[in-house]
C-alpha cells in the first residue's frame, strides 16, 4: 500500500487541525477588557430610591397587619369567610394564626434588612 491510497468512508479535511501549541496558547490568552461601568443618572438613581423606599415601606405595612390582623374577630368575622364555615374553622385555628403572625415578622425582618442595606452602585 501506498502513503497516497485512501480507505473508504475517510475523509481528509481542507485546513489542517492546529498545533497543540496554538491551542494551548489559545487558552491562555486574556479575555478582551470589558468598558468601564457607566454611571447611572440622576432619574435612575431616584427610581431605584424610590423603588427601595416603597418596597421597605409596604414590607412593613403588610408585615405589621400579618402580626396584628390574625388575632383580631375582624380576622374570622367577615363576609367572605361567613359562606365557607370549614374555611372559617380553619383560619381561626391557632397554629394557622401563628403561621401568618410569622410570616408577617418574616416580612418585616425582609424589609428592615433591605433598607440597613440599601447601598448605590457607583
Amino acid at each position: 500500500m501506498s502513503a497516497d491510497s485512501k480507505q473508504p468512508g475517510e475523509t481528509t479535511s481542507a485546513q489542517p487541525s492546529p498545533a497543540p501549541r496554538e491551542a494551548g496558547a489559545a487558552l491562555l490568552d486574556s479575555p478582551p477588557a470589558a468598558p468601564a461601568p457607566q454611571r447611572p443618572s440622576t432619574l435612575q438613581l431616584w427610581l431605584h430610591r424610590t423603588s427601595v423606599f416603597l418596597f421597605v415601606l409596604i414590607s412593613a405595612v403588610a408585615g405589621v397587619l400579618l402580626v396584628i390582623l390574625p388575632w383580631t374577630p375582624e380576622w374570622t368575622d367577615n363576609y367572605l369567610l361567613l359562606s365557607f364555615p370549614w374555611l372559617r374553622t380553619f383560619v381561626s385555628a391557632g397554629f394557622f394564626r401563628g403561621f401568618c403572625s410569622g410570616l408577617g415578622l418574616l416580612d418585616i425582618w425582609i424589609g428592615f434588612w433591605e433598607a440597613l442595606h440599601y447601598h448605590e452602585h457607583n
